[in-house]
């Protein structure tokens, strides 16, 4: 079968008509939804920060490790410093943070 003016129309450019803007406007504005919508979330979600909790990375074997302990856990950690000894400038800035007093 032979195709009839198949060169002609392949020469020409694609036209967009009404149909096809609209379906384009439709799938712009959804995704703009849709990215409002996710950064609403993202905005929204998770929970403040507790301000009686102490938190101190540092080298270990395997790499980084972190200490991390709230409220009367916190408080002990504080108070016995001699068990984080390779960390203890950074333990004490943390525990001033937290309001512990540190020992």
């Amino acid at each position: 079968m032979i195709m009839m003016d198949q060169s002609k129309r392949l020469s020409e450019p694609l036209r967009w008509g009404r149909r096809e803007r609209s379906v384009v406007a439709a799938m712009v504005v959804c995704l703009a939804l849709f990215i409002l919508g996710l950064g609403a979330y993202a905005l929204t979600t998770g929970s403040p920060p507790r301000k009686d909790c102490i938190e101190v990375s540092f080298a270990s074997t395997l790499g980084n490790a972190t200490e991390h302990a709230c409220g009367g856990q916190a408080r002990k950690v504080c108070a016995s410093p001699q068990l984080f000894k390779h960390v203890a400038a950074e333990l004490h800035a943390s525990c001033r943070r937290a309001g512990f007093p540190f020992y």
